[in-house]
């Protein structure tokens, strides 16, 4: 029996409700300061065992390039960290895992590899760094421990932005918000901070930071919601841990909005509705508790509701109205494409579909266009600060200028958008950009079959190799992690509604896709799509 992508949307909707916490892959890093900071959690060898197997085989830890860095000195710290409380004699499984971790390390940092734009990577690095060396010079004083063989410190690493977090919080001023989710960069120091404040038992939606500011759970005064909080995040993963939880509000628009916004026909419980209705304050809503409002969250969350029929003013969004573009939050380093290009969406809607709209947001509505088309790299696809892959941000773009911008600005960028998405696609019909992955040739496929007007030359064939490769591998259910936190993740939910929300486009562009491309992805819409992991 075939089903149909409502079919499919009606059942990932009912595992939004039933899983309100949210899906989401393990964290390397989040695991290793979990290790580090919370040895006496339940689950502790279990973790240990998570990182021993998540091992490269260079030594390193995470995924390609600078990307690696964050996540391996999380899990070397952790192993040495594990080391030095353990008796003689060590394992010798942990001390040779530490010690590959260690040379590849020192390779990487006195080679100045490149760091990604990755939240708090520029804390993250110095303030393990600095733990690392502690390690080695405790264990210099021991002869006889071959593990460190090579190293006896890592290469010195910019700690000027640490130096000053440090600084500001040690006077006593209050805790910027943005920094709560990365607060285990402080060490000892955040340790009960009077500065933070918990928010469902949680600092900064982050297991990490919760465990390093609860520190000792047996001395007095010890939160009883932090503790609940922080064994609930490691039960879902059986016993890693993820970087960001809960993230309902995040799940459940991104997951809305792909499908709305590719028409796929759905209609969620009212308590869906309202949930994510009440979320929205004066300055919007945020990604999980404890996390500063953002412009990215509250645009995709407004877009969502107003697809669906639910629409919402979106002043809150002029909060982060930066004059040439929005932040995503105030005070952030650098600027983010798509939340722009979510903001656009969010905007244009009301724009167009509301009686105030045009004359409250139209002008703003095309100012922010053209600001997303100067922003276009010279290949025709945009990058952004919230995902590895370009596919993800062009397909972001793509959507937000054909739907709502002035079409002298939206028709050369999108053009130059789709040749370079035809132009990059690999051999087996995918498209990636370290290796072909599901998720982003979803995003390719989005870009391709998702655009107003003539097809492109090459679109054609294209799309048809692609909904082929999709066919064949989505069965697999693994998605690479690709999407920014203090180290890559995956949101699964998010990915499965993506590539669902393919299906439907391909259903309704008889113009680009044959009945033979079809029937393969009618009956991979037959097979389960929520699987139980």
């Amino acid at each position: 029996m075939t089903t149909t992508p409502t079919d499919r949307a009606r059942e990932l909707l009912a595992v939004l409700m039933r899983d309100p916490v949210g899906r989401v892959t393990p964290s390397v890093y989040e695991t290793g300061r979990v290790v580090a900071d919370a040895p006496w959690l339940g689950g502790h060898d279990r973790r240990l065992r998570y990182l021993l197997g998540a091992q490269r085989a260079d030594g390193g830890w995470g995924d390609s390039a600078g990307y690696a860095v964050v996540p391996t000195v999380s899990a070397v710290e952790a192993l040495l960290g594990t080391l030095r409380r353990t008796q003689e004699p060590f394992p010798d499984e942990l001390a040779a895992a530490a010690g590959r971790g260690l040379r590849v390390l020192a390779d990487w940092l006195g080679r100045g590899t490149s760091l990604p734009d990755t939240p708090a990577a520029d804390l993250i690095v110095p303030a393990l760094v600095e733990r690392i060396n502690d390690h080695l010079t405790f264990f210099a004083a021991r002869p006889g421990h071959r593990f460190v063989d090579g190293v006896r410190a890592l290469p010195d690493v910019d700690r000027r932005r640490l130096d000053a977090v440090h600084a500001l919080v040690g006077v006593g001023r209050p805790v910027p918000q943005k920094l709560l989710h990365a607060f285990e960069v402080l060490g000892p120091v955040a340790r009960r901070h009077s500065g933070v404040t918990l928010v469902a038992g949680a600092v900064g939606a982050s297991p990490a930071a919760t465990a390093a500011w609860i520190g000792d759970p047996e001395l007095p005064g010890t939160d009883p919601e932090a503790l609940a909080y922080l064994r609930a995040s490691v039960v879902p993963l059986d016993g890693p841990v993820p970087c960001c939880t809960p993230i309902t509000v995040f799940e459940r628009a991104w997951t809305l909005s792909a499908l709305v916004r590719a028409g796929v026909p759905v209609r969620p419980e009212p308590r869906l509705v309202a949930e994510l209705t009440a979320a929205l304050g004066p300055q919007g809503t945020a990604t999980g508790p404890g996390l500063p409002a953002d412009a990215d969250t509250t645009s995709v969350t407004l877009y969502a509701l107003a697809r669906l029929g639910h629409p919402t003013d979106p002043a809150s969004l002029l909060h982060y109205d930066l004059g040439s573009h929005f932040c995503t939050w105030r005070g952030e380093d650098g600027r983010s494409v798509t939340t722009n290009a979510h903001v656009l969406e969010a905007l244009g809607w009301h724009a167009r579909h509301t009686s105030t709209g045009t004359s409250r947001y139209g002008t703003r509505v095309a100012a922010l266009a053209r600001w997303l088309g100067d922003e276009q790299q010279s290949d025709g696809a945009w990058v952004d600060r919230w995902h590895a892959s370009p596919y993800y941000a062009t397909s972001s773009v793509v959507s937000a200028l054909d739907r709502y911008a002035p079409a002298e600005i939206a028709g050369p960028a999108v053009d130059r958008a789709v040749d370079w998405v035809v132009a990059t696609q690999r051999a087996d019909g995918s498209w990636g950009r370290w290796a072909g992955t599901v998720e982003e040739t979803a995003y390719a496929l989005h870009v391709l079959l998702g655009v107003d007007g003539p097809a492109r030359p090459g679109v054609g064939e294209a799309v048809g190799r692609g909904l082929r490769h999709l066919a064949d591998a989505d069965d697999h259910h693994h998605y690479p992690p690709l999407w920014h936190d203090k180290d890559l993740y995956t949101p699964v939910l998010i990915v499965r509604a993506t590539i669902l929300a393919v299906g439907q486009l391909a259903l309704t562009r008889s113009d680009l896709v044959s009945d033979t491309c079809r029937a393969p992805l009618r009956r991979d819409m037959a097979s389960p799509m929520i699987s139980s992991a």
